[in-house]
């Protein structure tokens, strides 16, 4: 086990793949060293950056900073203290490999710009000086690693370069240097007036749906879309063609309020996903957009999807807005309702503190979600700042034995009086051999309840009578979290979220998903996420 603040953290390597790459504890994606403009650069290279003349930025070591533009009056381009720094820079990354900065090295979305035609952008204005403002051109990019290490014994530095660290099948991914940026086009792919779009919620409910329904609404709305012609789909991919549940039309009415509820509208399903019966009905309705709101088996059936258009040769735009409450889903930031989900966690965690510390050798064990990645439960755990022990599914961790978890609660209610332990469902899973291999509609692994495990261990080991007493309680708030409204943060980033989505349908791409990328808001290829990444 190791310690975070005074918190033991431990727990077991799950089936899938382990998400502690994306924390940066096991590895990380590698970095590179950039010179770029400073913030005071002379007006000659403002000028030819604006012109488009500076079309690509190379490694210092290669290309000087002070060779991109003439010294003028200020003389600050040239200072010979800004070279000097950006040479040792680049110095510093040459044993670990330079990389160029190829901004033709990125992610290759998939797109409809060699079948359909452009039109001005609806949001196509200028501004009172002259300038246009308020657009981000194909040719942006958001750098997926930002991080330089600085030697190879430094945490994180598994893989080196540009590639991420599985920790699971202990394998580095390789991965492209650069994203597209997300946001609104100059020129779009679509006419407003023609466009008939689809909007579908998928798998498990998540703080935020609503949110981003809303959001898509009234972005695709704001670009022209003629009332009437959005849809919502009812209860996942099987809505599209289900006659029981048709499809209904969203305005901005319909939508009004709806991010200050829980769950979702449009209702939700897991599986469904006969692509076949969903590409008939996509043609026989004239859709030519269509946003999956959805997490593993969401981001697979837009994919599926986005596939069996282009085999028939139908122009629609499939983009997906990732949906996962653990918050694991490689190279993207942070999930929407992650945020939520750890707020109301420590409301729980709270809860069992209280509980355990009224009662005499009080124990309280809270279960939170989390298949193959501990976020919410360790963050969580972080932010209460009263829990001993917290059990997550990345790393291994024993029951018995004077260093396993049963002898180690008995040591802390000794010392304190009380033990909180918070466990992710992913946990301890090796246990429970008889579900290895199965899986839900989704395909996300059959988990068995690990609280439920925990709780009749710990209740039989206190049993014993050698041993003392101890007053257990047992929480699990998982359906209670899953169901609530979204914070302030998350309410925002749905939106982001939302907007993004909609930018990259009218800009042509299709077959990917939107999130945000080193802060920055990007898009990446469509995949059965969370599991390893390929890319093209």
């Amino acid at each position: 086990s190791r310690r975070t603040r005074g918190m033991a953290v431990v727990g077991s390597r799950s089936s899938g793949t382990s998400m502690l790459a994306k924390g940066g504890r096991v590895g990380s994606r590698g970095g590179r060293v950039l010179a770029v403009p400073g913030r005071r650069a002379s007006r000659h290279l403002r000028r030819r950056l604006r012109e488009g003349a500076a079309t690509r930025l190379r490694v210092a070591k290669e290309e000087p900073l002070g060779s991109l533009g003439s010294e003028d009056d200020d003389g600050e381009l040239h200072s010979q203290e800004v070279i000097d720094k950006s040479q040792s820079i680049a110095q510093s990354a040459a044993p670990l490999g330079s990389y160029e900065a190829d901004l033709e090295d990125v992610l290759r979305c998939n797109n409809l710009w060699d079948v359909l035609e452009t039109v001005p952008s609806p949001f196509y204005v200028e501004n009172n000086v002259g300038a246009n403002m308020g657009y981000v051109s194909n040719r942006d990019r958001v750098a997926i690693s930002s991080l330089f290490h600085g030697s190879r014994d430094s945490i994180g530095a598994t893989c080196g370069g540009a590639s991420i660290y599985d920790a699971q099948e202990e394998v580095c991914i390789p991965i492209s240097a650069w994203a597209y940026r997300s946001g609104a086009r100059k020129d779009i792919y679509f006419d407003p007036k023609t466009v008939r779009a689809a909007v579908v919620t998928c798998g498990g409910l998540c703080p935020g749906l609503n949110d981003v329904v809303r959001g898509i609404v009234h972005t695709l709305h704001q670009y022209g879309v003629k009332e009437g012609n959005v849809l919502g789909v009812r209860y996942g991919f099987r809505g599209f063609y289900s006659y029981e549940n048709q499809p209904i039309v969203l305005t901005n009415r319909d939508v009004d309020g709806i991010q200050r509820k829980g769950g979702t509208l449009l209702g939700t399903s897991r599986g469904g996903a006969d692509m076949d019966k969903i590409a008939d009905s996509i043609e026989e309705r004239g859709i030519n957009m269509v946003f999956v709101i959805g997490g593993n088996g969401g981001n697979a059936g837009a994919a599926a999807l986005q596939r069996k258009c282009m085999e028939r040769e139908y122009a629609c735009a499939v983009v997906g807005v990732p949906k996962s409450i653990d918050n694991d889903i490689l190279v993207i930031d942070k999930t929407f309702g992650f945020d939520t989900a750890c707020q109301e966690g420590v409301k729980a965690i709270n809860a069992a503190y209280v509980e355990a510390s009224s009662a005499f050798r009080g124990v309280g064990l809270v279960k939170l979600m989390g298949r193959q990645s501990g976020f919410i439960a360790l963050q969580s755990s972080l932010a209460s700042g009263e829990v001993d022990v917290c059990l997550i599914p990345e790393m291994k961790f024993d029951l018995d034995g004077d260093s396993g978890l049963l002898r180690h609660i008995e040591r802390v209610v000794e010392a304190k009086g009380h033990c909180v332990v918070v466990v992710a469902e992913g946990a301890c899973q090796e246990n429970f051999a008889s579900t290895e291999g199965k899986t839900d509609a989704s395909g996300n692994p059959i988990l068995q309840d690990i609280g439920r495990y925990l709780k009749e261990k710990i209740a039989a080991h206190f049993s014993e009578k050698s041993r003392k007493k101890v007053d257990l309680k047992y929480i699990d708030p998982t359906y209670m979290i899953r169901a609530v409204e979204t914070n302030t943060s998350d309410k925002i980033y749905c939106y982001v979220l939302a907007q993004g989505a909609v930018h990259a349908a009218f800009a042509g791409f299709t077959g990917i998903t939107v999130g945000m990328v080193n802060t920055h808001t990007a898009y990446v290829i469509t995949i059965s996420l969370p599991l390893s990444l390929s890319v093209t």
